[in-house]
């Protein structure tokens, strides 16, 4: 399921990146591409995020703070 949404993720930015390659809608003064360029990038920051939080590996029991720097 991960994998998938990774995917479908990139596959998002890079298809999206094809269908939105035109400079003249303007939106806040930037060409389409570059709006798209940047809501993907973000898009997938959060999705990853997101992914990572609900990953039940993540979640550690112990509350030793004592790391590698330690």
């Amino acid at each position: 399921m991960k994998k998938k949404i990774t995917l479908f993720l990139v596959a998002m930015l890079f298809g999206g990146s094809i269908i939105c390659n035109r400079v003249t809608p303007l939106i806040f003064g930037l060409p389409l591409f570059f709006v798209w360029t940047i809501f993907s990038v973000v898009l997938i920051f959060a999705m990853m995020w997101l992914l990572f939080q609900s990953d039940p590996q993540n979640k550690r029991q112990d509350t030793d703070h004592e790391g590698w720097l330690g």
